[in-house]
Parts: structure tokens; sequence; C-alpha cells
């Protein structure tokens, strides 16, 4: 690229990140107090947005001039689930100062902050980013590796005419992509409103009768460890934990096994085709499915096993039912939090559920399913807008960092 140089980032920028023994833990969090920023604080788009932050005494900020923060500051979170993303400071509300994820990255007199942000965000540098950390068991970026990292750049007017250029164009996209995030959200809500909507009605308009008086069987799975019985490879038992159970769906995306004989300690839990599972412990408490699968199959603790009456209750009907916001609710508000979150099964056997006929149940499972896929088809076209505008935003910034940016292009 004509008239650009390309240097390592230490040459041109100030780079710090929080030293090891400096790191602090969340019982050292206040009330108030200098801002202590995280990687959730990169999730909002370009700007750094400090609704997340928490706080730390003034003493712990002042022992860390380096990474005492400014306007303009870039950020790149350099370890965990969002390594690689960037965020730079538009202004500070108060004195703020990063967690040990982040690294500090300031501009010098060669580079104007902004083009510093694009060029951390281009596709270029973020393949750099993936090329480090792929493989790697722990994905981390080394500053000393960061500080290596080249970038290039052309001059300084250069910068503010690739400046502008950018900015008005992903103005227009930003516009969009809030639209589009409003319209996927607004979706979800909607089906969420029905959901909730039509079983108060049912609470109020049908009788409601206790679980076990709708089912054969309540109960749920033990631990393969307290039985002294070890996980193996297929050929076993199909062994469903909470992470399996999603909401209407077994997700078995990774299957475990345990030996045969847990099916011979375990009688009670084996699974049949028709059974409803729902997670009785921890953060997905209440997320419920239908268990469809021809194969033995059993489940831990942490999964309540439902049997219903078919002549009763339908299963597919009691799964909808209790992965509706008004029944989550119900769940929610009956958990007893001991060392973690639980639900008995006593509760569950207790639980009353509005009961139509069958032939009723059928019917608005049929009316809800059909809801359920216009709703998915909606999320698809919107997610695949999404995906759209950041792919355009991508091919921007990527012509940018190759030195073909024009405004007539990118009107195009």
């Amino acid at each position: 690229m004509r008239g650009w140089q390309t240097k390592p980032l230490e040459e041109v920028t100030y780079l710090a990140g929080r030293i090891g023994w400096k790191g602090l833990t969340a019982k050292e969090y206040t009330d108030t107090g200098p801002l202590f920023l995280s990687v959730h604080s990169l999730n909002y788009g370009d700007w750094v947005d400090f609704r997340d932050a928490n706080h730390i005494t003034q003493e712990r900020y002042d022992e860390s001039p380096e990474i005492m923060l400014q306007a303009n500051d870039v950020l790149i979170c350099k370890d965990g689930a969002g390594i690689g993303k960037t965020g730079i400071i538009k202004s500070l509300p108060e004195p703020a100062t990063i967690n040990s994820s982040l690294l500090l990255i300031r501009a010098q007199k060669d580079l104007l902050p902004k083009f510093l942000y694009y060029a951390l965000s281009s596709p270029s540098f973020q393949r750099i980013v993936q090329e480090r950390i792929e493989g790697a068991t722990t994905p981390h970026l080394y500053q000393k590796d960061i500080r290596q990292f080249s970038i290039s750049y052309p001059s300084l007017p250069e910068q503010k005419r690739i400046v502008a250029i950018l900015n008005e164009a992903f103005e227009g996209i930003d516009a969009a992509i809030d639209n589009t995030q409003a319209n996927l959200a607004a979706a979800c809500e909607l089906f969420e409103s029905h959901l909730n909507s039509t079983f108060l009605a049912m609470a109020h308009n049908c009788e409601n009768i206790p679980l076990e008086d709708l089912c054969s069987k309540i109960t749920k799975g033990s631990s393969p460890k307290w039985q002294g019985i070890n996980y193996v490879e297929d050929p076993g038992i199909l062994f469903i934990t909470s992470e399996n159970v999603g909401s209407n769906k077994i997700i078995l995306d990774k299957k475990k096994y345990v030996e045969e004989k847990f099916n011979i300690k375990e009688k009670k839990s084996i699974l049949k085709k028709g059974d409803v599972l729902t997670n009785i412990v921890g953060a997905s408490i209440g997320r419920t499915a239908l268990f469809e699968i021809d194969e033995d199959s059993n489940i831990n603790q942490a999964v309540c096993l439902i049997r219903p009456k078919k002549e009763k209750l339908s299963g597919i009907y009691l799964s909808i039912i209790l992965n509706s916001p008004f029944f989550r609710r119900i769940l929610h508000e009956n958990e007893v939090n001991n060392a973690r979150a639980n639900l008995s099964l006593k509760f569950f056997r207790e639980l009353k559920i509005p009961t139509p006929s069958t032939e009723n149940q059928r019917e608005l499972v049929s009316k809800i399913k059909t809801l359920e896929e216009d709703t998915f088809t909606l999320q698809t076209l919107y997610q695949r807008k999404l995906d759209a505008l950041q792919e355009l935003k991508q091919s921007i910034l990527a012509k940018a960092f190759r030195g073909e940016m024009t405004q007539d292009e990118i009107a195009t």
C-alpha cells in the first residue's frame, strides 16, 4: 500500500495490562468508587459501555496508574470467550481501570485513536489473533505477543479521511443492526406473550389437577459416582444430564454413556419414549423437554422424570406448559436455595396443571407449534440479516486496510 508504514504495535502505541498479583476478586467490589471494566463493557458496539462495570476502592485504583483509563483509549480482550473483542472509550463518566482479561492500547502521535480501533477490529488483525490462539487449550493472547503484532497505517490526514468514511458507512449499518435486533427481540417477545396469556387463561378456565394424579411416575436419577459406576464409550446406557435438557428439545451434541449395570441399580429412572424431563438443580431449573429417543437411557440427580398417563395428559403439552413464562415463574418462585438452587419431587407431585381434555390439549399444541414455526422463520430471517450486516462491516473494514477506501465505493 503506497504511502503506508508497517510497524510493531509497541512502536506506535502505549500498551498496558493488569499485573497478575494486582488482580482483584469479586469480594473486593464496592458499591461506589472507580469503575472496574471487564469484557462485558465491549458487548455494545464500538464504544466501551459502562453499564455492567463494577466498582473498586480508590486505593486499589491508585495502585495501578499504568492502566488508569483515558478518553480515546482502545481496549482489547486477551483471554476468555470474548478474546479479540475491541472497544474505544468515548468519554469517562468517572475514573476507570480494567481487569486482567483486558489490555489497554493507547494511540501515540502517529495514529488517530479511532483509526487504531478500526485497525484492531479489521479482519486482517482479527485473523492474526485467531492464528495465535488456534489449538490452545486455554485461549490467551500474551501481552508480549500483542506488542509485536504489526499495524499498517498511512499519514494522519489519510487516517482522518478513512475514519470519516468508515464512521459514515457504519452509522447507517449500525442503525440497520439496531432495528433488526429490535425486530428479533419483538418476535421472541410476541411468542412468549402468547404462551403466557394462553396458559394464564387456562389456569383460570380449566380444572387444575396435581401432576401426581396425571402421571404414573415422578422421580429423578442419581450420580454414577455414588453407585460406583463408570462412564464408558458407546455401547452403554445413554446418560441424560441437565445440559442435555433444552427448552422443548433434547440436546445430544455430546453424548455420554455409563455402564449397563446402572440400569440394574437405578430401574426407577430408566427412560421411556414419551417421558417428560425437567431440570431441577442449578441455573437451568425448569427447562423441560419431551424424551423421544429409542435408546436405553437413564438420568442423573439433576433431572426429574415425569411420565404422563396418556389418557389424561399429553407429554408435549406438559413440556410446552412447563416452558411457558407463566410456569417458569412458578418454578423459580419455589426454588429451595441451599448450596445450589433446586426443586423437590414433592413440589412436582403437588404442582397443579390446567388440564383440558386430551383433544383440546392436542389442538392447543398444534396451534402453538404453528406459531412457534412462524416465529422461528422470522427469527431466522432477522438473524440472516444481522449476519449479512456484520459481514458488510467486515468487508468495508477489509477494504479500508488494504488501502482501497474511497467515498464512492462505500456509497455504492
